[in-house]
């Protein structure tokens, strides 16, 4: 299952912050998660993945998994400074048509990545290298920080910050994302016009 691409078309349009915000407060992934490139950006169907520790091959499978759109995220048990994914699992990656990939550990041959034009969002960039001991889950749900992540769920993600949106409540966040955007742009032409922020507040 899969959510509308029309909805995850409409979501992507905000920003993370709009709608971590919008959405309640809820769904941001750890803040030290981040882009590997300033303005990569990523918007999609989450295919969830654990790997083992030093272990990339749920990774390998799980390119073969997801569908075409998909952006893989990934759990690692334990020991995140390695390089658990590179240019070779990317140019995979995109023959299959996914569209990005997050994962809760470190990543390598980031000028490359970079270069091909692949969304990666990581902890870092490490040059250690992993096996392939069997083990882990591909497809099943994970949870990184306090986030639960389902298959299908939705991950947006940009130079703030991830955030997972649960598929059923995709229209929800859409709409409240857009009352909070049209309530903020009368507040930054109160603002131009003069009025303070502590005015427009008005702040105990």
């Amino acid at each position: 299952m899969r959510p509308d691409p029309k909805l995850i078309k409409k979501i992507g349009q905000y920003g993370t912050a709009t709608i971590h915000e919008a959405a309640g407060q809820i769904g941001a992934l750890p803040g030290a998660i981040k882009p590997l490139s300033q303005t990569m950006k990523i918007c999609g169907p989450a295919f969830p993945l654990h790997c083992l520790s030093l272990s990339n091959i749920n990774l390998h499978e799980a390119i073969y998994q997801a569908q075409a759109g998909d952006i893989l995220v990934g759990s690692v048990a334990g020991m995140p400074n390695a390089g658990y994914w590179g240019d070779i699992l990317t140019c995979a990656a995109q023959k299959k048509g996914l569209k990005g990939l997050v994962l809760d550990a470190c990543v390598r041959d980031a000028d490359d990545i970079d270069e091909l034009g692949f969304s990666v969002f990581s902890r870092g960039v490490n040059i250690l290298g992993t096996g392939k001991e069997r083990g882990g889950s591909v497809g099943v749900t994970i949870i990184i920080g306090d986030v639960e992540i389902n298959l299908g769920d939705v991950i947006i993600g940009d130079r703030d910050g991830l955030v997972v949106i649960p598929a059923e409540k995709l229209q929800e966040v859409i709409d409240a994302s857009r009352a909070r955007e049209d309530k903020e742009e009368v507040i930054r032409c109160r603002l131009k016009n003069g009025e303070s922020s502590l005015e427009i507040y008005k702040f105990p």
